[in-house]
């Protein structure tokens, strides 16, 4: 992942390949993309050999905090001794995910599985000694998740990348092709083995900065990759030639132009394993950031740290659990959403059903009275509390008989239906929403 971090992130711009709301993407495009769209949580794994000294995965030696030689001596220390993908996979679907996605190869050019393109792997160089991709897809598969792989497109161990060789000369990949399209055949040699070994659902590409699409052929690869993979889901980092946008570690202020979008973000500080990183978000400000990615139509990619021997820590399975207490009880509210109202209407995160005939509003904090929403020009059927089924009474206020202009949906909240985090309440409407607005 990039090493600077954004307090929040305004819109996204719509890039090469990836589709902009409002827009028309054909009905295949629509259908491969409907699992993501409908998932709303993945969860991240950033797992490495990083995790053994628990430092920066790659950007520790890149940024000089100590030597790429001194980096690498962690591979003596990566053990997967203790990995259980098994347990992994049952963590994650009882924290309501509905996929996974594993860092394949970080920056620092280190493969989890047993590459022919390089001997730069766990297999051959790590006392881990065999696959760790292989297992985790039939672990994930079988508990109904859908499988990502994240790919560094960039390689700083490898000779031919030009950006950072290590003690080799840097290059200009324009001055000497032959060795950038060298470079390039290494990456679809690796890319080729994980496509046609563990068919991913999900491709996350990431170290796309340092050059344009055009050297990356990134046009070209992703044709390549589709002829493999019809179905597969892509994030925007192929040089923007994905299908989605990928925020991190702040929600957007407003919804992105992207049509479909993803925030990653870490459960601390940190990506991988670092002991000392203690900084945890709460699960309530976990729940409350989900609603906020409901809320704007995206999906949340939330990720955690396995040590070396492949355990989680059980602070972050604490989290976990706690989320997926949260989200199962709400699950009405949360698998298939689409885009909630506008703030003016409602002051909080809402979002609507597929149907766009029930209303979802996501009261982050306790209610000083009752709920407000304005502008509703539907009759409103019933109202209820999702998770418990209580039915709520309310009321119209300022709704005269002669005005065209909707009144006040005035909703009373019992104290006792109220969540410990986040309570959601159903408002079922007589047809598709409709919100009133006043002409200029």
């Amino acid at each position: 992942m990039r090493r600077f971090v954004l307090v929040f992130l305004v819109a996204l711009a719509s890039v090469s390949g990836v589709f902009a709301a409002g827009t028309s993407p054909d009905s295949a495009t629509v259908q491969r993309m409907r699992w993501f769209e409908d998932a709303k949580l993945g969860i991240f794994i950033h797992w490495g050999i990083y995790s053994v000294y628990g430092i920066d995965e790659s950007w520790s030696f890149y940024n000089g905090y100590l030597p790429y030689d001194e980096y690498m001596k962690q591979l003596s220390g990566f053990t997967a001794a203790r990995y259980d993908p098994e347990a992994w996979a049952t963590l994650f679907k009882d924290a309501g995910a509905r996929y996974a996605v594993l860092t394949s190869k970080h920056h620092d050019g280190v493969a989890l599985w047993p590459t022919r393109c390089s001997h730069l792997n766990v297999v051959e160089k790590t006392p881990a000694g065999r696959d760790l991709i292989g297992p985790f897809c039939r672990a994930m598969r079988k508990e109904g998740l859908k499988v990502g792989l994240y790919f560094s497109l960039l390689d700083w161990s490898h000779p031919d990348y030009p950006h950072f060789t290590r003690k080799l000369k840097r290059y200009d990949p324009r001055a000497d092709s032959t060795r950038w399209q060298r470079f390039l055949k290494f990456v679809r040699c690796q890319l080729k083995e994980l496509c046609t070994n563990y068919k991913p659902d999900l491709l996350w590409f990431d170290g796309d900065w340092n050059y344009p699409a055009s050297m990356w052929r990134a046009k070209e690869l992703r044709e390549w990759i589709n002829r493999m993979l019809p179905n597969v889901v892509v994030n925007s980092r192929l040089a923007g030639y994905g299908d989605y946008a990928t925020p991190e570690q702040g929600v957007p202020v407003v919804r992105p132009k992207a049509r479909w979008w993803e925030l990653c973000m870490t459960i601390n500080d940190s990506w991988g394993y670092q002991p000392h990183d203690t900084n945890y978000k709460t699960p309530g400000e976990i729940i409350r950031i989900f609603v906020d990615c409901l809320s704007l139509g995206g999906n949340l990619l939330l990720d955690v740290g396995p040590k070396p021997d492949g355990t989680i820590p059980e602070r972050q399975v604490e989290i976990l659990r706690k989320l997926g207490r949260w989200i199962h009880k709400h699950e009405e509210a949360v698998y298939g959403v689409r885009a909630g109202i506008p703030k003016d209407y409602f002051y909080g995160p809402s979002a609507l059903s597929k149907d766009r005939r029930t209303l979802y509003l996501y009261l982050t904090c306790k209610p000083d009275g009752p709920v407000l929403v304005k502008g509703l020009l539907n009759r409103v059927n019933r109202i209820w509390v999702v998770g418990r089924g209580t039915k709520l009474s309310w009321r119209v206020l300022m709704k005269p008989y002669w005005s065209r202009r909707p009144g006040l949906l005035s909703i009373d909240v019992p104290e006792d239906v109220l969540d410990p985090e986040v309570t959601v309440l159903a408002i079922l409407l007589d047809g598709p929403i409709k919100l009133y607005k006043p002409k200029e």
